[in-house]
């Protein structure tokens, strides 16, 4: 007999205190709600036994519901500050799922940030993951742009290489960037993990993590006000597509420009 796939659900933060683009978890694109192409992919993707918001608010909440998610409890104030970490509200979250006698064995962090993020981005994820045999977890990747082979540590009028591995005969800084070694930077598509992390080490990645490379932009995450002109100029030009949304708009006008 096969073995039973582990079950999964999907945890979407949505906290109402943006600062450098205000609400913008909920500020229209193209015509929703921001957040209402994650919920919509994740739905989409068929990978998830639920699909939950963590939310302080109740109009997020609300929201949410409208476009198919769960808010089974707001998130307490003092794990939705601009410091609060991830491993506070996903803990609580687990836990009080946990006491309502719902369990999963793995969870998804989807962040509202990445509109461009597809049923379909979620589904490859997940399948690399079940075959990732010891992973702990996995969290999206791409290569970076600024490669920290050329980045500097500056004290007083004085800088040195931010990283030691430079090799003396040829820094790094001095380098082409096709000649450096790889690296990846993390985005905020998507994170799995499997929920004992959570619960055995109070991480939300524990100690061994898989990478899952994003393609085009899959990745791409909206935190700023250039953030937010960039996506809807790849929208209006046909380089990124959206998830499609079959629920008709929340009336969101006292939030439009």
């Amino acid at each position: 007999m096969a073995d039973k796939q582990p079950s999964i659900v999907a945890l979407i933060p949505a906290r109402a205190g943006s600062k450098r683009v205000p609400d913008k978890n909920i500020r229209p694109l193209a015509g929703h709600p921001l957040i209402a192409y994650t919920i919509s992919s994740a739905l989409q993707s068929q990978v998830f036994s639920a699909v939950i918001v963590s939310t302080d608010s109740q109009l997020y909440g609300d929201i949410a519901g409208h476009y198919g998610a769960e808010v089974p409890h707001l998130r307490p104030s003092e794990l939705a500050g601009d410091l609060s970490p991830d491993i506070e509200w996903v803990e609580y979250t687990l836990r009080r799922l946990q006491e309502n006698g719902r369990d999963y064995d793995c969870f998804s962090i989807l962040r509202p940030t990445s509109p461009f993020r597809l049923p379909e981005t979620i589904e490859r994820a997940w399948q690399a993951f079940l075959a990732g045999e010891g992973a702990d977890s996995l969290r999206a990747v791409e290569k970076c742009k600024q490669h920290p082979g050329k980045m500097w540590v500056v004290r007083g009028n004085r800088m040195a290489p931010l990283l030691p591995l430079t090799p003396s005969e040829q820094p790094w800084h001095s380098s082409q960037y096709q000649s450096l070694p790889e690296v990846y930077a993390q985005n905020a598509s998507l994170e799995i993990a499997w929920s004992r992390v959570v619960f055995e080490s109070r991480t939300i990645a524990g100690n061994v993590l898989m990478p899952f490379f994003t393609k085009d932009y899959e990745g791409f995450d909206v935190n700023s006000a250039y953030d937010w002109n960039l996506a809807e100029h790849l929208i209006d030009s046909g380089q990124a597509g959206l998830p499609s949304i079959p629920q008709s708009p929340y009336p969101l006008e006292e939030y439009a420009e």
